[in-house]
Formats: C-alpha cells, structure tokens, sequence
C-alpha cells in the first residue's frame, strides 16, 4: 500500500460551507454579551493579534491537569494557556514555512494572527518564575499579517515557537491542548509546554477502541485508539487510529528487538508518538497490563502496546463539521521508508 502524505493539500469547500464555518467559530470564541458595567476591563485570551508589541514578553510556569506548563506571565495575557505545534518542527529540519501561518486554509482565517494568535516580543523575552532563561528565545516570522509591519520577532523555548488559542478565553482555559489539527499545514499536533525542558505537556494517555471505514469508505475496522482533543469544545475527546511500525516488531523469542523508537525526526512528523506523561490509562475492551511507556531520545514518553511504540497518522486528522474529511484509517499496511505501520486489532496483541 503506497501512501500519499497531505502535508500540504489543502481541502476544497464551497464559499456558503467556508462562510458558515467561519462565523461558527468566530462567534464560539467571543464571550457572551454583558451590560458594560459588568463587562471585564481586561482582554480575552481569544483576541486576535492585529498589532505588534510596544515591549517584552514575559513567560511563566503555572499549575494545570497537565503539570506544570507555560503560560504568558505579565501584561493584557497574563495567565493565558500556550502552546507549541509539532509541525513548526518541519521549519526547523528543512527551513519549509511555519506549520502556523498565513497560508490559505479552508477556514479562510489566519492561523498566526486569529485562531492561534503568535506570542510576539520587543525586545528579549523575560523568564517569569518556574522558567529556564536559557530556553527562551526568539525567532523572526516574515509571515504574520500585521499591517505596516514586515517581520516580528515570536517568542520561542526550546526552539518551539509559542501560541495563544482563539477557543482560549480566560486564564486556565486548555482548549487547544492535544488538538490534532488538520488546519495547520502540514498537519500537526498542539501540545502545552513543560518549562523544564521545553517538551510536549501531554497528561495522561486514554486509550480506547474506535470503529472506522479504511481509507474514509470503508469497510469499517475495529482498532486501537487514542483520545485526542481533550478539551476541545467543537469536538472533544475524539479517537484516532493508533498504528505499530514494522521495523520496532519483537525477535523470536517476543523481546523487543530495540527499545528505542525507530521513528525519529521527519518520521515523527508524518507519524506522531502517541504521547503520555504517566500511565497510560486503558478504556473498555482494552488490556491494561499490555499498556507500557518508552522514553524518547527527547525525553517525552511514548505509549506502547505489548512493547511495540504507538504513533498517530496525520492523514487520519480530521475535525468533525470542517471540511477536512471525517473519521478514517488511512495508515493500515502503509510502506514508509522507515517500515511498514499497522493498525492493532481488540482481538490479538499483533498488528494487522
């Protein structure tokens, strides 16, 4: 099976269906309407960037379901959820665009100034409390539609360029954490950040069964899955396919044959880890004791099942009312230059 990767397809849709979709979302991410003596004199989280910043930026460390992340430390932000998006990586290996950026999608929003407004800086960012002033840095973005301005500077750590989230609107609020996200391109996974080395702040791992059509047609199949989208309000906790990799399988005496995962780097952009930050969690129909964890060569942990390392697939992410597709196991028999992926059948701890 020869699988073809949508890095940087874009969906076709109707101008009504694109209209439509796009005030849904707008009008999710505003508050309600309150009297003005009632109404809030700070800023919303969802606030679109329409300007540059006039001084630093202040990053922080607080408290959250998924540990200790980044949040914005000071200033009209403070207390605001940020994120890194795994795709950005592509930049970083192959000097591509940023994943997030005012590229055409089918929402006809951009993506660095609306829904996943960019962390912009004047100046050096400052290290708030929790934080390690040595990962803070910056990165300058030619891509951000700010009028009258031709390059930013966005707040990175670790090298990940950092992100509010338009769903976002008050301190606290995680909507966008562990989003698979079809819009961006090429597709990508949005993380919260922990500040000690900058890595993916994933929680606790849920896995699950899910029954999809092969390939978006079908016919349906009953797969390991991993929830997603945690709290993401227009589709929350949704499954995907989990897939095993041909190249990680046991020896002849059922020991794994490498305890590291064999998909590395440009690999795991295509093919995403399924990450977890304790004990993986097994919902009905799956074994819990065949549930495992690895550590990464970046030092997140990556769910395993009998041994075998789980990972995502990009071309199954979908939203469900968007016009990105819908539910779908587009990875099972895929030949990769790194192997070939599976998907796992309840019935048997092998792939199939």
């Amino acid at each position: 099976m020869k699988i073809s990767f949508r890095r940087f397809k874009r969906p076709v849709a109707g101008t009504a269906t694109i209209a439509a979709l796009t005030l849904g979302l707008v009008a999710a991410a505003l508050p309600l309407s309150l009297p003005a003596s009632a109404q809030s004199p700070s800023k919303s989280c969802a606030d679109s960037l329409t300007s540059s910043p006039t001084g630093p930026a202040t990053v922080s460390a607080s408290s959250s379901p998924f540990g200790r992340v980044l949040v914005i430390g000071s200033g009209d932000y403070a207390g605001c959820s940020l994120y890194l998006l795994t795709s950005d990586q592509f930049h970083a290996l192959s000097g591509a665009p940023f994943a997030c950026s005012d590229n055409t999608n089918a929402l006809g929003l951009s993506c660095d100034t609306v829904l996943w407004p960019a962390l912009l800086t004047e100046g050096a960012p400052i290290a708030g409390p929790g934080i390690n002033p040595e990962l803070l840095g910056t990165v300058t973005r030619t891509d951000v539609p700010i009028s009258g301005v031709s390059s930013v500077q966005q707040v990175t750590y670790a090298g990940q360029p950092l992100y509010r989230f338009f769903l976002d609107e008050v301190p606290g609020e995680t909507e966008g954490a562990n989003l698979f996200d079809p819009v961006t391109s090429p597709t990508g996974i949005w993380y919260r950040v922990e500040p000690g080395r900058g890595r993916p702040a994933p929680g606790q791992a849920d896995m699950l069964l899910e029954t999809s059509p092969v390939g978006g047609t079908g016919p349906d199949k009953t797969v390991l899955a991993a929830t997603m989208n945690n709290d993401f309000s227009l589709f929350p906790r949704a499954s995907f396919p989990v897939y095993t990799l041909s190249s990680e399988d046991r020896d002849d005496q059922g020991r794994q044959s490498d305890q590291e995962s064999a998909c590395q780097r440009q690999c795991s952009l295509y093919w995403p880890p399924v990450l977890t930050s304790t004990r993986p969690e097994a919902g009905p129909g799956v074994d819990q004791d065949a549930l495992g964890i690895i550590v990464r060569p970046d030092g997140t942990r990556q769910v395993t099942y009998h041994g075998k390392p789980l990972y995502l697939f990009v071309n199954d992410a979908y939203i469900k009312g968007l016009p990105y597709g819908g539910a779908r196991i587009d990875g099972a028999g895929a030949h990769t230059p790194w192997g070939v992926f599976n998907t796992i059948s309840p019935s048997s701890r092998d792939s199939v």
